[in-house]
C-alpha cells in the first residue's frame, strides 16, 4: 500500500483506536476498583484539617477562676481541628473529627452533630468528635456563660465564634470525605512518663486534695494508629493519652494547644506533610506533671515533644495491621444519678460541689424536678477483628480503660473519653465511694453520679459490643 494510502487510513481509523483506549483504561480502573472491593479488609481513608485559632481576644475555657477573669492575650502555638474520613469496602463510612479545644456541652453537641449530619448526608452514629481538652481554647457556646463575669461584647464574641467554628468543622467533613483514597493502617502502643493520678488521700485514707501522686493509678498508655499510603507513604498517625493537658495553669492566658498541641506540632515537623492528630483518653483523674509555675511555658513544650517522641518510636516499630469491614455503632445510655440531698445538705456544699448544690436548691425551691438520670451518648467502631474504638462522653476516670479491657477481653481496644459531648465528670464507683473533685457531678445538666452508674455503663458497652 502507498504510504499516503496508508496514512489516509489510519487518520480515518484513529476515533476508533481511541475509543478504544479510552475503554480499555476504564475497564482496567473499574478492574481495580473491584478488586479493591473485593478485599472486605480495604479501607478508604481522606483527611482535612483546620486552623481554629480565634483572629481576636476570647474567654478561655478550663479555669473558672479571677485569673481567667478576661479574654486572652495572645498564643504559644494555634489550635487546629483535624478530620478523619474512613470508608470500606461495603461502602460503611465514619469521620472522626480531633478538636484543641476544652469542653462541648450537650446544647452545643447536639447542634454540632445535627449540622454535620445535615451537610453530610451521615448518621449519626457515623460522626465522632473528640476533644483534647485544652485548658487554653476558647470557651465554646453559651452553656457556661453564666459562669463567667463576661462583658455583653465578650459574649457575643464567644458566640459568633462558635457559628465560626460549627461552619468549618461541617466543612472540614465533607473536604475529608472527598479526599478518600486506598489506605493501610497499622497500630501499637507505648508509654508515656509525664502522666500523674492527681487525687491525694490523707493517711487514713479520706481524700485530701488535687496534686500530684505518683502512688496513684493512671492509664500511661500512648495507643498509635498509623495511616499510610498502598506504596507505604505515611499520611497522618492518630495517637492518644489519659491526661488533663493543663501544664499551662490559670495564669496562662496565651491560646494554646498545651502539651497536646505541641506534641502534633512536633510530630508533623518530624514528618512533613503528615497529619497528626491527637484523641483524649481517660484522664479525668490525671494531670501533667510538672505543671504551671514560672517554667510552664518551657515544660508544656518539653511534655509536647516527650509524647511525639514516643509516638514516632511506636510508629517506627513493626506494627499490627488494622483492616475492615467497619462496624459503626452508637447508644444513648441513660446513667443514674444519687438521690437528691436534703436542702440542708444542699445549703451546706462548698467549693467543687457548690455548682449543683447551688442549683438544686433553686430548682426545689421552684417545685422544679430534679433529673434522676444523665443521658450519655457512647460510640462504637470496630475495624474488623482488628481493634475496637470505644469513645465515652465527659470527663472519664482512668479506671473505666481497666474496666472496659476486662469486659471486652480485647486486648486490641482504645477507649477514649471527653468525646461526643462533655458535661462533668464521670467517676468509677471506688471514686464515687472516696469522694472528691470528680465526684463534683454534671455541669449543664444537673445531679451527682451513683456508684451504680459504672455498672451501668460497663455493661451497655457489652452490649454494644456484641
Amino acid at each position: 500500500m502507498h504510504w499516503r494510502n496508508l496514512r489516509c487510513v489510519l487518520m480515518a481509523c484513529w476515533p476508533y483506536v481511541l475509543i478504544a483506549l479510552v475503554l480499555h483504561a476504564s475497564l482496567l480502573a473499574r478492574s481495580a476498583r473491584s478488586a479493591e472491593a473485593a478485599e472486605p479488609e480495604a479501607i478508604r481513608v481522606g483527611l482535612a484539617r483546620a486552623c481554629i485559632t480565634p483572629e481576636n481576644p476570647l474567654w478561655l475555657h478550663g479555669y473558672a477562676s479571677p485569673p481567667r477573669f478576661r479574654p486572652s492575650e495572645g498564643k504559644l502555638n494555634d489550635l487546629f481541628a483535624k478530620a478523619l474520613a474512613l470508608e470500606d469496602a461495603q461502602g460503611e463510612r465514619a469521620v472522626l473529627i480531633t478538636l484543641d479545644l476544652c469542653v462541648l456541652r450537650p446544647a452545643e453537641a447536639q447542634a454540632l452533630f445535627e449540622l454535620l449530619c445535615r451537610k453530610t448526608g451521615l448518621e449519626r452514629r457515623q460522626v465522632l468528635v473528640n476533644l483534647s481538652h485544652t485548658h487554653s481554647g476558647p470557651i465554646i457556646g453559651s452553656s457556661d456563660l453564666d459562669r463567667y463575669p463576661m462583658s455583653e461584647a465578650d459574649r457575643q464574641a464567644t458566640l459568633a465564634y462558635t457559628a465560626r467554628l460549627f461552619d468549618q468543622l461541617s466543612d472540614l467533613a465533607i473536604a475529608a470525605l472527598a479526599d478518600l483514597r486506598p489506605a493501610t493502617l497499622a497500630w501499637g502502643t507505648g508509654k508515656c512518663q509525664f502522666v500523674r493520678n492527681r487525687r491525694l488521700f490523707h493517711a487514713d485514707g479520706r481524700y485530701r486534695g488535687m496534686g500530684p501522686n505518683p502512688a496513684g493509678p493512671v492509664d500511661d498508655r500512648v495507643p498509635v494508629l498509623c495511616i499510610a499510603s498502598p506504596e507505604g507513604a505515611l499520611r497522618a498517625v492518630v495517637f492518644g493519652l489519659s491526661c488533663h493537658p493543663v501544664t499551662l495553669h490559670e495564669d496562662n492566658l496565651k491560646i494554646s494547644g498545651d502539651y497536646a498541641g505541641f506534641a502534633q506540632q512536633a510530630i508533623e515537623v518530624q514528618h512533613p506533610g503528615v497529619q497528626a492528630m491527637f484523641v483524649q483518653g481517660c484522664g479525668a483523674d490525671a494531670n501533667s506533671d510538672p505543671r504551671c509555675g514560672p517554667e510552664q511555658e518551657k515544660n508544656v513544650r518539653l511534655q509536647g515533644e516527650s509524647l511525639a517522641a514516643e509516638v514516632c518510636r511506636v510508629a517506627a516499630q513493626p506494627l499490627a495491621p488494622i483492616g475492615g469491614p467497619l462496624d459503626i455503632r452508637f447508644r444513648e445510655v441513660d446513667l443514674p444519678l444519687q438521690p437528691v440531698p436534703s436542702r440542708e445538705e444542699l445549703a451546706h456544699m462548698t467549693g467543687a460541689m457548690e455548682h449543683n448544690g447551688s442549683r438544686m436548691l433553686a430548682a426545689l425551691e421552684r417545685g422544679e424536678p430534679l433529673p434522676t438520670h444523665h443521658r450519655h451518648p457512647v460510640a462504637l467502631w470496630r475495624f474488623g477483628k482488628d481493634l475496637t474504638l470505644v469513645a465515652l462522653s465527659g470527663e472519664v476516670v482512668s479506671g473505666y480503660v481497666p474496666l472496659l479491657h476486662q469486659a471486652l477481653g480485647d486486648d486490641r481496644l482504645w477507649v477514649a473519653g471527653y468525646s461526643n459531648e462533655v458535661d462533668g465528670y464521670l467517676p468509677d464507683a471506688r471514686i464515687v465511694a472516696e469522694g472528691g473533685y470528680e465526684t463534683r457531678g454534671l455541669v449543664a445538666d444537673i445531679g451527682f453520679y451513683s456508684a451504680d452508674a459504672e455498672t451501668t455503663l460497663v455493661n451497655a458497652v457489652i452490649d454494644l459490643a456484641r
